[in-house]
């Protein structure tokens, strides 16, 4: 298996120090942000991590390995490239085999993280059930990992372009745990809260990283979402926001967009019709949720 993974110089001197280490996925670069801002907010989130002392590890697929770890020039590359392939879960052993460049999404960043010994991964929001789903079945496979790998995500919520209740529902017939960070209600990702509850509340890292060691001491397998909510300033107003995304999703509708094309659609389209104000709100809530990412490592790192 290791002949698959290549750690960079950071991530391997973290691990032979025993360093509190975070995962970054990259998709977010290759297919969730434009260029050049794609690469500026990848390398402010890295150095945000770092401040908050731990070590980053933006995982990518790239020339056959699973990369743990990526240069300046490999993330300059990704986030110009056109030719880069969303991986998942499925894609993986496929895009080894054929030495393509490929951005992993939760799931794939979640299973490479942890095949890195990697516990704590950082991203924007996961992916969940898409409405509509109780007749597409369009599932986000990052449910599943979630509830088969032991990497704990800290995210923004769900994207609010998915129907957030069944999400929910099926986070916990899987029986992965859904904390808020000091926040009792499911954050939506543009917007810090959403009508849904999550499972626990927790006001501080160390409460977090404590759970984190209780459930995989007990062997209870699965991840965790911790969910933390984006800072009031730049949140968005929950109308506006609400009516964009109907509008999105009836393009999609109406041009046929299914699968994991949709995201991307969807995300573009919330972008062209909030005049640029999403991209600025992902932006900084993926720094937000860095610096919690960093914080629960440095703890889960010392129990």
């Amino acid at each position: 298996m290791k002949s698959y993974i290549v750690l960079s110089e950071e991530v391997k001197q973290a691990q032979e120090q025993r360093k509190p280490i975070v995962a970054l996925e990259s998709t977010i670069i290759s297919h969730g942000m434009p260029y050049p801002q794609n690469v500026k907010t990848a390398r402010e989130v890295e150095q945000i991590i770092r401040d908050n002392g731990a070590v980053p590890a933006t995982i990518a697929i790239l020339d056959g390995k699973i990369k743990i770890g990526l240069s300046d020039e490999e993330l300059e590359m990704f986030g110009q490239s056109k030719d880069v392939a969303k991986a998942s879960r499925r894609d993986i052993p496929y895009l080894i085999a054929t030495k393509q460049k490929g951005a992993t999404t939760v799931a794939a960043t979640m299973i490479c993280a942890d095949l890195a010994g990697i516990r704590i991964f950082v991203t924007g929001g996961i992916g969940g059930v898409h409405r509509g789903a109780e007749t597409t079945m369009d599932i986000s496979a990052d449910l599943e990992e979630l509830a088969n790998t032991n990497v704990a995500v800290v995210c923004a919520g769900a994207k609010s372009i998915l129907d957030l209740g069944l999400t929910m529902e099926y986070l916990e017939t899987k029986g992965v745990p859904v904390i808020g960070y000091q926040t009792e209600r499911l954050p939506a990702f543009y917007t810090r809260e959403s009508e849904y509850f999550v499972n626990f509340r927790a006001d501080k890292a160390e409460e977090i990283a404590d759970t984190l060691k209780a459930k995989w001491e007990l062997n209870l397998k699965g991840g965790v979402v911790i969910t933390n909510p984006i800072p009031e300033e730049y949140a968005m107003d929950e109308k506006v926001i609400t009516d964009v995304i109907n509008k999105a999703l009836k393009e999609a509708e109406e041009n046929q967009i299914t699968g994991k094309e949709s995201t991307p659609f969807l995300l573009a389209k919330v972008k062209e019709l909030t005049g640029g104000k999403s991209l600025e709100t992902n932006i900084e809530l993926v720094k937000n949720n860095a610096r919690l990412g960093a914080e629960i490592a440095v703890s889960f790192n010392n129990k």
